[in-house]
């Protein structure tokens, strides 16, 4: 029974040997477990901080004016946007121009939870619209993706919309 004991320790002792001995080897040394370990993590916190700076560059770019032609009737769904950074602190944005009658209060844009007020609109594809947003009803401000701007006669410049 002795030998039985004695040999069994043996080949444990012997097993671990292995192991470090198939430990990789990283630019021609050996590395330990404990290493491989450590750098994994580090690699993997690396890439999420990547995928982190990713995802907020992502949030926080404007697209702009966005059009979705349909395939029938001659209709496309134009998505206005008015960043937060053009009204800050405002709580009522409207967006007045050619496809309601210049109505001051008929399109109501919905604020985002992001601060950004948006609105989508259907309206007929090869046509242009003026367009200007009015922010709390006291001030005009131009879309900064407009496809272009026209002068109105107040002196200033109106958005273009180019459907």
């Amino acid at each position: 029974m002795r030998k039985a004991i004695e040999k069994k320790p043996a080949k444990k002792t012997v097993s671990r040997q292995k192991s470090v001995k198939a430990a990789p080897k990283k630019n021609g040394k050996s590395v330990s477990v404990k290493q491989k370990v450590s750098e994994k993590k580090i690699t993997v916190k690396a890439a999420a901080e990547k995928k982190t700076v990713k995802s907020n560059v992502s949030k926080t770019v404007t697209t702009g004016i966005k059009k979705q032609y349909l395939k029938t009737n001659g209709w496309c769904n134009v998505t206005f946007k008015l960043p937060k950074d053009a009204a800050p602190d405002a709580e009522l944005v409207t967006v007045v121009g050619d496809f309601n009658d210049w109505n001051l209060s008929d399109t109501k844009m919905k604020k985002m939870k992001n601060g950004n007020f948006q609105i989508t609109l259907k309206l007929h594809k090869n046509r242009e619209y003026r367009f200007r947003y009015l922010v709390d009803a006291t001030r005009w401000e131009n879309d900064w993706h407009a496809d272009s701007y026209v002068p109105n006669a107040f002196g200033c410049e109106d958005s273009l919309v180019i459907v």
